[in-house]
């Protein structure tokens, strides 16, 4: 199953075991999911939100010349007050202590979400350094119209990559220009991917999407969230030798899941992602994510791949995996076998 939403998930997650249906949460959901030995069905490759924070901050630090530089600055988060916009919390504070930087948060109720002017007019009182927004539907281009509005310095707006939508940015007309958001896979239709999509789906009137819409940025993000589920199917056949797969099978797919180069090149893909692979232990990889710039009409690639800061990361998975266990009475442990040493 694929929820789509970080929400749905937390409520899916206790069934999974129970029903024998995996959940793909790509890049959303729990982080502690991560922990394959605690969440033996759950996958959210390739990156969580604590991961996302994480890049944000390491990002910051690149800009201002190193992590000592945080020492004294501001960083405000402006969150949709839901689960999904808390889960950089509890990252975000522990780096906040490491780096000695002051976190500032900013709730959005989600009644309010096109609604954010007083809320702005605390972040033009307070004068964070940074902001980074863990928002979705429209909280985004309202945020991002807010930011413009008190002239907040777009080159220091970071979104993570729900907030990236090419409306999102749009919203905010030319004052948007400079606006960024984490992404772990490319824009546009200049791939064989897609122009197989094009030439097979869309100009055949078999989709659902305005053909202006291809290739940009949370079309793409479907792509790349039917590719695991394509790719976990195919390792399921591989590993059972059975054609017709069973949920149980596609979850032993998706643990043995290894989209290589190589892969990612016969599937007309290459340039598109980097590799994603998933171990037992391991449900999500903590893959490298980059920065997209808003140039006004487009998301441009603007840094290299980042790899997460995976060592603050890990630990604090493991540990919210342990406490969530222990929280739910009577949390099965994993019997599920693996099928290679991960």
């Amino acid at each position: 199953t694929n929820p789509y939403s970080t929400g749905v998930t937390l409520q899916l997650i206790p069934r999974a075991s129970v029903d024998k249906i995996p959940i793909l949460s790509m890049a959303y959901g729990l982080s502690a999911s991560a922990d394959g030995n605690i969440f033996p069905w759950v996958f959210n490759p390739p990156v969580t939100y604590w991961d996302g924070a994480s890049v944000f901050v390491k990002h910051v630090a690149q800009v201002e010349g190193g992590f000592d530089k945080l020492k004294g600055k501001k960083l405000g988060l402006v969150h949709l007050d839901a689960p999904y916009g808390k889960e950089p919390i509890p990252l975000l504070e522990q780096l906040a202590k490491d780096y000695g930087f002051e976190l500032k948060l900013y709730p959005v109720p989600p009644a309010e979400m096109q609604n954010q002017s007083s809320l702005w007019l605390n972040v033009r009182r307070d004068r964070p350094n940074w902001i980074y927004i863990q928002g979705w539907g429209a909280m985004n281009p309202t945020a991002v119209k807010e930011a413009a509005k008190i002239n907040f310095p777009m080159n220091r707006l970071v979104g993570v990559w729900w907030s990236g939508g090419d409306d999102d940015a749009r919203a905010g007309g030319n004052e948007a220009v400079g606006y960024s958001s984490l992404d772990f896979h490319a824009v546009g239709a200049d791939f064989p991917v897609i122009q197989d999509i094009v030439k097979y789906v869309v100009d055949k009137g078999k989709s659902q999407t305005p053909k202006d819409k291809i290739g940009e940025n949370l079309y793409n993000r479907g792509v790349y969230n039917s590719m695991l589920i394509a790719e976990a199917i195919r390792t399921a056949q591989q590993v059972t030798g059975k054609k017709l797969v069973t949920g149980e099978d596609v979850r032993r797919g998706l643990e043995n899941l290894n989209i290589t180069e190589a892969r990612l090149k016969e599937m007309g893909a290459a340039g598109f992602a980097a590799p994603v692979k998933v171990s037992c232990g391991d449900h999500n990889g903590h893959h490298k994510v980059f920065i997209a710039r808003w140039d006004g009409k487009k998301w441009v690639k603007s840094s290299d791949w980042i790899e997460p800061m995976k060592d603050k990361v890990r630990p604090l998975i493991e540990a919210a995996a342990k406490d969530y266990a222990e929280k739910n009475t009577g949390w099965p442990k994993r019997t599920e076998p693996c099928d290679r040493s991960s």
